[in-house]
Parts: structure tokens; sequence; C-alpha cells
């Protein structure tokens, strides 16, 4: 019996954010097409001689009437479909010439981030509707037992480093004191418009209304199921292919994936390198934040790379 192999599509997309960066720019399929009505992010196929950023150049000059100024790697998502391989791949777009509007005849819309959700798309954009609603950057909370200087040095973070996304990590503390200083750190967070992560189980929404919960690596192992509510944020701490392939069976939003370097805290565990976490982030399928010995000056290439950002706890926590 003959096997009938699946084509391969590679299509270009773009997720083009606004001057204030609140918005995104969304398209509707037409009728007569694949998952024809739902909503998508502007781009089309490669021809076989394009790279990703020359394909989405040409498409977004011929579908929507604009130039590409800046452009950045997003992500690049593998999804099967019963007929096809797709392969998205993905750029956000911080700067472009010209007014966007559909020139074949689509329907085009600046939508809130935040109202994403409220939009139909084929279900390959899932991750894309992760990863265009997160920071590039990632702050783990270091192990301060003071809490006056462990509010202050999150204020700072949260103030000059202009921190949006926040993993309360607080291995030290009892019970109590963990959910004294996250329900401080969620007002904190709540005021400078950051999402809050609470590094534990998930049972401690049920006492503090963060934004998500964080799952190490044997705990998110232990799961056979997501274990929090769609409506909030799930990561997961992971290191090797198995756990990010128990990411996504559980649903997780995203994760980090470490070490990419060396560290101080864990010098015995080999670190991935580059070529190692780009393999593993490609078929990721979800945001991948870059962890271990990562600095600022490691974010570009780390979105090279194909990951979400970088997370740090030495590099954000001064």
């Amino acid at each position: 019996m003959s096997i009938k192999v699946k084509r391969r599509v590679h299509v270009a997309a773009a997720a083009i954010i606004s001057a204030d960066q609140q918005q995104v720019l969304i398209a509707r399929r037409p009728s007569n097409v694949d998952h024809g009505g739902l909503w998508e992010f502007p781009g089309g196929k490669l021809a076989p001689y394009e790279t990703g950023l020359e394909g989405l150049k040409r498409e977004l000059h011929e579908e929507l009437g604009v130039e590409i100024v800046c452009a950045q790697p997003l992500i690049r998502v593998h999804h099967e479909y019963p007929d096809k391989h797709i392969l998205l791949d993905v750029w956000q777009v911080h700067e472009f010439a010209g007014e966007p509007f559909g020139r074949e005849g689509q329907a085009v819309r600046w939508v809130p981030m935040s109202e994403l959700s409220n939009y139909p798309f084929p279900a390959a954009n899932l991750p894309i509707l992760r990863a265009v609603r997160l920071p590039t950057e990632y702050l783990i909370t270091g192990e301060e037992l003071d809490e006056a200087r462990f509010d202050a040095f999150l204020e700072r973070a949260l103030r000059e480093d202009n921190i949006r996304l926040v993993q309360l990590r607080a291995k030290q503390l009892d019970e109590a004191a963990y959910l004294a200083r996250a329900q401080r750190a969620l007002s904190l967070c709540r005021e400078h418009g950051a999402r809050l992560l609470l590094n534990g189980e998930p049972a401690l929404l049920d006492q503090i209304d963060a934004d998500g919960i964080h799952l190490t690596s044997e705990r998110l192992m232990q799961l056979e199921r997501r274990p929090i509510a769609e409506s909030k944020w799930l990561s997961a701490s992971t290191h090797n292919q198995t756990q990010l392939t128990q990411a996504a069976v559980l649903g997780c939003d995203f994760v980090s994936l470490s070490p990419l370097r060396t560290t101080p805290s864990h010098p015995e565990v080999a670190p991935l390198g580059w070529h190692d976490f780009q393999q593993l982030v490609e078929r990721a399928g979800m945001p991948v934040f870059a962890l271990g010995g990562m600095t600022r000056f490691d974010a570009n290439h780390a979105r090279a790379v194909g990951a979400q950002g970088i997370a740090s706890i030495r590099d954000f926590w001064k």
C-alpha cells in the first residue's frame, strides 16, 4: 500500500504592531479558500527562490500596500493538517511605510492585543496569538529574603527596565511568606501593567489572582492535563525534547528552555549551546524563552534562532 506524502507549504506571515505597541493588524481570509472567513496574520506562500523575509516583503506590498522598514523573527510554527504540512515563518514588523489596506478586497483591522481571542483564527495560528502578546524579556525573581529589598528590586525592574513578565520564584519561603510576597508583587505588577506568574502548585491561584502558573520541570512531568484555566497563562521549565513534548501535551502557553550556557548556579549541567537550542525551538510549537547565562546582549541572537526572547535572574534582578 502506497503512503500519500503530504504537501509541504511554507508561508511567511507578519505580526504588524502599531506605534503604541498596543494593537496588531489582522486580515480576514476570503470565503473561497481554506479556512475562509477566519482571521489571520497577513502574508502568503513563499516562492521557491525566496527567504522568509523576502517573501514577506513581497506579500505585504501586494496585499496591504506597505513596505517593511524593520522586522524581527517572532516564531516558526509547524502544523499538520490532514492534507498538508504548514510551516508558518512569522515575523514581527515594528516599522513600515504606507497605510495598510486590503488591496485584494480583504477586510483588514487593527485589533487591541487583549481582544485577539475574540476573533476566530485557523488552528495553526494559536502559537502566534500567544507569541504576539508576550514581551521579549522574562524576569525570574532572585532569592532575596529581605522583603523591603525584594520590593525595591522588583519596583526598579518594572519601572526602569520596563519588565512586563515576571515569575515569582522564592523556594526558600514557606507557604504563608510566599503568599504574602505574591500579593505585594501582584500589586506592583498591576501598577506597572506587568503579568505575574507564580512558581508553585496550580492551587495557589485559588488564593492569589495572579496571571498564571509556572511549572518546574518535575511538576510538569507529573501532570496529565492542563492544571489551570485557559484564561490564565501556563509556563514551564524545560531542558530537553521530552519535556517540550510534555509542555505541548499540557497546553503550555510558553516555556523557558535551559541552560543555554553554563551558569554559576548549575555548573555541573552541560549547556545546550545555540545550535541545539535552535533545533529544539524549531519544533516546540510554542513561544520559548532562552534561559541560562542570558543577558540583554543576547536578545537579538536569541530571536534570530527562534526564541521569543530571553529569561534571566541576574541580568534583570539588580
